[in-house]
């Protein structure tokens, strides 16, 4: 659930506003000032966007901004205030607002903006990730990896980092192994140097030294040209040798080579050449084993597992998929023109119960059919039948596309029925507001401090002394209102 950040010093406007973010199916946190805003916003870098108000006492809301933006602190915001003018939006709009409307605002137009703001934002983290990869500037930020299972793999990058030791990235097919080469080179003294990549399984075994050393004109048939290898376009940069556990024996002889002598040598040369290249390979299978069994050379085994990092399935950080799923719809709506939102509750529910066998990569193909195929604003289960079909059996999948209400023949514009709307079920018992007696007038000041009062003093066991704390008023302050409120006799001695 999208969590959605409302500051107003208006505790009314502040009830208000959370209270239509909630139902739109939003998590509201609140604040009343701007200081409190900022040390949230700070904290928690999983907000979703800021509804912020523009007149605080404390730090108007244009000062949020300006802090936000120096702290480079990236969450949209939406501005309402009961002050407006020309200059006003003008001047919110350049400080970064993705909107803004005077109060009171209807619920529907609150709601549109906020799940606007959130697909923008969403969109513009997709296009500085895919900035930052081109740019060799690659950092976690830009990696969607929050679960507690990726906390390591982040950790091990920060200290690979630091040093050029070779690094040996081992995980299974589609986890996001090049992702994880990319942030070390990005946070590192390479980051903005060359970032070559090379599947070794992909090169046929005849071409595999040419690709990687180069060779020299006229070294064998065909060889029209001197060709640099991709250890030269590395220089001074990181290549990154993806599958390498595919590499010819006969070529592992000579990666060991290099890797002791930091020098290449192309097919055809007289002389070696010199390479300043930081290595970090990856594998989606365990190289000791090959080593084992003959198919992998031990010493090179040795040589490249000096520094290695396992990235966990996706399936053991399930945590992450909401966020992913959330970044390739908006990626692929863009792509393709297609208006939708984002994935249904049930939808998202399928997709965190699948053990997802090809990770992320997988999930990504899953979201870009759906997104082609949906007509709506929301994917649903509906989008999703390879999925169903994989965890509920194929005739489930069936019968859940059967139940599509399809017409049997066509039917006249004039005869056409009205859509059938989702239906909730209403609330049993509508909950009293606390701030409204009986009688539907606003309850007294003295009341409702009393009922705080009570509150507090039960939800603290009696001790007086946090209760003052709680209520940020002093002890004797606090004694004298239970004397008033007749609340004496509730008075319980403290040490504290």
């Amino acid at each position: 659930m999208t969590r959605v950040l409302i500051v107003d010093d208006d505790p009314v406007q502040l009830r208000l506003t959370a209270e239509v973010a909630n139902r739109a199916g939003f998590k509201p946190l609140t604040a009343t000032g701007g200081e409190q805003a900022l040390s949230i916003l700070r904290d928690d870098s999983t907000i979703g966007a800021l509804i912020l108000d523009l007149v605080m006492p404390d730090l108007d809301g244009m000062a949020v901004m300006e802090a936000m933006a120096r702290e480079g602190l990236r969450t949209p915001v939406i501005i309402q205030t009961a002050h407006a003018s020309l200059e006003t939006v003008v001047t919110a709009m350049r400080q970064g607002a993705t909107d803004y409307f005077v109060k009171p605002v209807a619920p529907e137009r609150l709601i549109i903006s906020l799940r606007n703001a959130i697909k923008l934002d969403t969109l513009e983290a997709a296009v500085r990730s895919e900035r930052s990869r081109r740019s060799g500037t690659f950092t976690p930020a830009d990696m969607i990896a929050q679960a507690p299972a990726m906390a390591r793999v982040l950790s091990l990058c920060a200290k690979a980092a630091k040093s050029t030791i070779p690094v040996l990235v081992e995980g299974e097919t589609g986890v996001g192994k090049e992702l994880v080469a990319r942030i070390i080179q990005g946070t590192g003294d390479r980051a903005g140097k060359p970032f070559i990549t090379v599947n070794c399984g992909a090169i046929p075994p005849n071409l595999v030294e040419s690709v990687l050393f180069g060779h020299k004109k006229g070294s064998f048939t065909g060889a029209h040209a001197d060709q640099s290898g991709k250890f030269a376009e590395a220089h001074n940069g990181t290549l990154f040798l993806d599958e390498i556990g595919e590499l010819p024996l006969d070529i592992q002889v000579k990666l060991l080579r290099v890797l002791q002598e930091g020098e290449v040598e192309p097919i055809g040369a007289t002389r070696p050449e010199r390479v300043n290249v930081r290595l970090i390979s990856a594998t989606n299978r365990r190289l000791l084993n090959l080593a084992k069994s003959g198919e992998f050379r031990e010493d090179l085994y040795y040589r490249l597992n000096v520094f290695p990092v396992y990235v966990p399935p996706l399936r053991e950080r399930k945590q992450d998929i909401a966020e992913l799923v959330a970044h390739f719809i908006a990626r692929f709506a863009a792509e393709t023109g297609k208006r939708i939102l984002g994935v249904s509750p049930d939808g998202l529910a399928l997709l965190q119960t699948y053990d997802w066998p090809g990770n992320i990569r997988q999930l990504e193909n899953t979201i870009y059919r759906a997104t082609v195929l949906s007509d709506g604003a929301y994917l649903e289960t509906i989008d999703f039948p390879q999925i169903i079909a994989h965890t509920a059996g194929r005739d489930h999948a069936m019968r859940s596309l059967d139940n599509i209400n399809v017409p049997a023949s066509p039917t006249h514009i004039d005869n056409a029925p009205a859509r059938t709307r989702t239906q909730h079920p209403p609330d049993t018992q509508p909950q009293p507001d606390r701030f409204l007696d009986n009688s539907g007038e606003v309850t007294a000041l003295a009341e409702i401090e009393r009922e705080a009062i009570v509150f507090a003093i039960a939800h603290y066991g009696g001790r007086m002394s946090r209760v003052a704390r709680a209520l940020k008023i002093g002890r004797s302050t606090l004694y004298r209102k239970l004397h008033e409120y007749g609340l004496a006799d509730t008075a319980q001695s403290d040490a504290a």
